[in-house]
């Protein structure tokens, strides 16, 4: 039998007296993270039982709209190709990345 080995992934959220973020860190002791800053996190888990995603969204208040926008097309992007790895399906994965690009255009991120 071989061993199992684990490995932790911390989220600290500061809030502020009304419960809206202000503050943002994570630690990844694996990865070499501790304690780095971050404005903005999506976290997606699937209850198998139920059938459905569990989601934390979190940005700190002083997250600007220009980086929310890179942040969010940057995830589009990042959920297009685990799509295409994790079912082998090219054809909808081509067309996630179709829309990732037409975001980006609407959007003006495209240089």
């Amino acid at each position: 039998m071989s061993k199992t080995i684990t490995s932790e992934i911390k989220f600290l959220v500061e809030l502020d007296e009304n419960r809206v973020p202000e503050r943002l860190t994570w630690s990844a002791q694996d990865g070499g993270v501790e304690q780095e800053d971050a404005k903005a996190m999506m976290l997606s888990i699937w209850d198998s039982k139920v059938q459905e995603t569990l989601r934390i969204d979190l940005w700190t208040k002083d997250m600007p709209v220009d980086e929310m926008k890179l942040f969010f097309h940057q995830t589009l992007v990042a959920m297009a190709d685990t799509f295409q790895r994790a079912t082998q399906d090219e054809k909808m994965a081509d067309t996630m990345k179709d829309f990732c690009e037409y975001f980006a255009e609407k959007l003006e991120l495209k240089k």
